[in-house]
C-alpha cells in the first residue's frame, strides 16, 4: 500500500473517522448528536480538501452529497413512522391487542413477551420490518406496564425479532429485494419468494431462542429519568366512584379484598352514608359507591385510562351548579395531560380542603390524587385539609398545566408532565395507520409518501396536535441516520469497504469454500453495523458473485450470505432503522446494543456457518 497515494490517504482518514465515531458512540463521552454532527463536519472538511472525482470529474463526496442524508427518503420515512406510532400510542388504539396477548399468556410476563415476539417474527416474514416494529412498540409498552417491568426489557428484543423474521422470505426486508435485483443485474438468477426460507428459519430459530430467553437478562433496567423511579415509589390517595354499568358495578369482594383491583389498595368504601373498612364483607358494589384507594401514579393512570372519569372526584356533591359547570369542563375535553404540583408553605390552600378551594375552577385542572409523607385518614382526599409539601396529581390541558408555573400556591414539577391517551380518537388513528401500511405494502404509494401522508392525517384528524407530533421526533435519530449515510457513502467512494472485502478473499483464498463463506459472512455482518444494511447489501453483492466465481462455487450461497449478514445489524443502533425506532422508547445507550447485540450476531454467524455447507453442498 502506497501511503503517499491520495486514494490511500482518503481511505485511512475514513477508517480513522469510523473508529473515532464508534469510540464516542460506545463511551458517550460526547452526546450522540454531537458525535454525529462532528462526523459529518469532519467528512465535509476532509473531502473538500481531498476530493474524490467521479466519471464526470465532479467530487463524489462534496458537502451536498454528504448532507443528502438529511433529505433521504429513509430518514423521512423513519420520522413519519415515529409520528404514526406516537399517534397510536396517544389514542390507546392498540390496548386491545395488548389485552389479548396478556389474556392468552394468562398474565405471565415471560409467556406474554415470548408470544408477542414470535408474532412479530412471523409477521415480519411477509411485511416490511419498520411498520411491524412501529405497530408493536405501543403493545410492548402496554405489556411492560401490565407486567410491572421497564420498557427497556422489551424494546430491543422487538427490533431483533423483526429483523430475524425478515430474513426468511424475499419480501421480509427491502435488503433482500436489493440483493436479488443486484444478482439479476450481474447476470445471475434472482431469488424466488422462498429461495432462502429454510436456512433463514434455521438462523432465525437460533436467534429467537437468544432473544426470548437470554437477551432480556442482558438489558439494563434503566428509567429514562431519575424522577421516574421516585414517581413509582410514591403512593397517591384517590377516590374511585362506581359508575352505572362500569367495571366496578356489581363487583363483589373475595376473602375480604378486591382481587380485580391489582396493585390498588382499597382503604375504605363509602356506601349510602356508611363507611366500611377492610376486610370487606361479600357485599357487591353499587353505583355511586366511593372507594378510597392508594396506588402509584402509573397504576392510577392505567386504571384511569381503562375507566375514564372513574377517579375524577365529585366535589360539592349537593351543588347542582357544580355539576352544570363540570359538564363542559376543560379537563373533560380535548388533549389531556397529567402532572404533579407541590403545595407551597405560603399557599392559601394550606388548611383548606379541595371541596372548598375550587382548584379546578380557578386553574381548569382537576386533582386526581394526593400524596403526603405522613399518614392520612381513611376519608375522601377532597375532604382532607391540605398541608405544605402535599403533592397533588392533576389533570388538564397542557397549556393550563404550564400556566401553573407562575402560581404562588403550588410548584409545578416540570419532569412529571405526561400526555394522556385520547381513546375517542382510537378508531380513526387505527384506520389511518392501517391505510398507510396497506398503501405502502401494496405499492399503491411509495413508502415515504404513504408514511408522510399518514403522519399528516394523524394531526389533521385530531389524534394528536402539531406540537405533539414535533415532540415525537427524536433529534438524535435524525443526526444518527445522517451520519451513518454519510459514512456509508465515504466508505464506498474511498474504496475502504472493497479493500476490506478483497483483503479477506486474499487471506482466506487457499482454504475450503465453507471457511471462505463463513469469513465473508462475518466481515459483511460487521460492516452492516457501521454502514446501513442497504449500503452493505448493494456493496457486497458484486463482491459475493466475484468471490464465488473465483473459488468455483454457486453464487447463490454467497448471495444468501449477503442477505443474512446485511440483516445482522444487532450490535449498533445505526445499522438498521428498527434499532433507531426502539432506542428512545427503550431508553438505550449505544453501548447497550454492542453488549446485547454482538452475541446475537455471533450466534447467527455460527448457525449459518454450520448449516450453509450442508445446505449448499460446499
Amino acid at each position: 500500500m502506497d501511503f503517499t497515494d491520495v486514494k490511500t490517504l482518503e481511505m485511512i482518514l475514513v477508517f480513522i473517522l469510523i473508529g473515532g465515531a464508534l469510540y464516542f458512540y460506545a463511551t458517550e463521552k460526547l452526546a450522540l448528536e454531537v458525535t454525529s454532527l462532528a462526523v459529518i463536519c469532519a467528512l465535509m472538511v476532509v473531502f473538500h480538501l481531498l476530493p474524490v472525482p467521479g466519471p464526470d470529474g465532479k467530487n463524489l463526496l462534496s458537502a451536498k452529497s454528504l448532507l443528502t442524508g438529511f433529505a433521504n427518503p429513509a430518514m423521512l420515512t423513519v420520522l413519519a413512522l415515529l409520528i404514526l406510532g406516537e399517534g397510536l400510542n396517544r389514542t390507546g388504539a392498540l390496548d386491545s391487542a395488548a389485552k389479548l396477548v396478556n389474556a392468552v399468556s394468562q398474565g405471565r410476563p415471560i409467556a406474554a413477551i415470548g408470544l408477542t415476539l414470535l408474532m412479530v417474527c412471523s409477521v415480519s416474514a411477509v411485511l416490511n420490518n419498520i411498520p411491524v416494529v412501529v405497530l408493536f412498540i405501543p403493545i410492548m409498552q402496554a405489556l411492560a406496564v401490565r407486567s410491572d417491568r421497564p420498557s427497556g426489557r422489551y424494546m430491543m428484543p422487538l427490533s431483533f425479532a423483526a429483523i430475524l423474521g425478515g430474513m426468511t422470505t424475499l419480501v421480509g426486508s427491502s435488503t433482500n429485494l436489493l440483493v436479488s435485483s443486484a444478482m439479476i443485474e450481474l447476470g445471475e438468477p434472482g431469488f424466488s419468494f422462498f429461495s432462502f426460507t429454510v436456512p433463514g428459519l434455521v438462523v432465525a430459530a437460533v436467534g429467537m431462542v437468544y432473544v426470548v430467553f437470554i437477551l432480556p437478562k442482558l438489558l439494563p433496567e434503566r428509567a429514562s429519568k431519575i424522577e421516574a423511579s421516585q414517581r413509582e415509589a410514591k403512593q397517591f390517595k384517590a377516590q374511585i366512584t362506581v359508575r352505572h354499568h362500569g367495571k366496578l358495578d356489581g363487583m363483589t369482594p373475595s376473602a375480604g379484598f378486591f382481587p380485580e383491583l391489582n396493585n390498588i389498595t382499597v382503604l375504605s368504601v363509602e356506601s349510602e352514608g356508611e363507611v366500611r373498612l377492610p376486610p370487606y364483607d361479600e357485599i357487591p358494589l353499587q353505583p355511586d359507591d366511593v372507594l378510597i384507594v392508594a396506588a402509584t401514579r402509573d397504576r392510577l393512570l392505567q386504571f384511569h385510562k381503562e375507566n375514564p372519569g372513574a377517579i375524577t372526584p365529585d366535589i360539592m356533591m349537593r351543588s347542582g351548579l357544580a355539576r352544570m359547570i363540570d359538564a363542559d369542563a376543560p379537563w373533560k375535553s380535548g388533549a389531556q395531560s397529567v402532572a404533579e404540583v407541590m403545595v407551597t408553605p405560603a399557599s392559601r390552600m394550606v388548611g383548606r380542603t379541595l371541596d372548598t378551594i375550587g382548584f379546578r375552577y380557578r386553574h381548569d385542572c382537576v386533582v386526581l390524587g394526593v400524596e403526603r409523607r405522613s399518614r392520612m385518614a381513611r376519608t375522601r382526599p377532597t375532604e382532607i385539609p391540605l398541608e405544605p409539601g402535599d403533592i397533588l396529581l392533576i389533570q388538564g390541558r397542557r397549556s393550563d398545566i404550564e400556566a401553573l408555573r407562575g402560581s404562588q400556591e403550588v410548584v409545578l414539577m416540570e419532569w412529571s408532565a405526561e400526555d394522556l391517551p385520547q381513546p375517542h380518537h382510537a378508531k380513526r388513528a387505527g384506520a389511518i395507520f392501517l391505510a398507510t401500511i396497506a398503501a405502502a405494502a401494496t405499492g399503491l404509494l411509495p413508502t415515504e409518501v404513504a408514511t408522510l401522508t399518514g403522519a399528516a392525517a394523524m394531526v389533521i384528524c385530531g389524534a394528536m396536535t402539531a406540537e405533539e407530533a414535533i415532540r415525537a421526533i427524536d433529534h438524535k435519530i435524525i443526526l444518527l441516520i445522517a451520519a451513518a449515510l454519510a459514512l456509508g457513502a465515504a466508505m464506498q467512494a474511498s474504496g475502504g469497504a472493497s479493500f476490506l472485502a478483497q483483503g479477506l478473499v486474499y487471506v482466506l483464498g487457499g482454504t475450503s469454500p465453507a471457511i471462505v463463506l463463513s469469513g465473508f459472512f462475518l466481515l459483511t455482518a460487521i460492516l452492516a453495523n457501521v454502514l446501513s444494511t442497504k449500503a452493505t447489501a448493494v456493496l457486497f453483492t458484486p463482491i459475493a458473485v466475484a468471490v464465488s466465481h473465483t473459488i468455483n462455487v454457486p453464487a447463490e450461497a454467497f448471495a444468501v450470505a449477503v442477505v443474512f449478514a446485511a440483516n445482522c445489524s444487532f450490535a449498533s443502533p445505526v445499522g438498521y432503522q428498527t434499532n433507531l425506532l426502539v432506542m428512545a422508547p427503550g431508553g438505550y445507550k449505544f453501548k447497550d446494543f454492542l453488549k446485547a447485540g454482538a452475541p446475537l450476531l455471533i450466534l447467527c454467524w455460527l448457525a449459518f456457518s454450520l448449516f450453509a455447507p450442508f445446505w449448499f453442498d460446499l
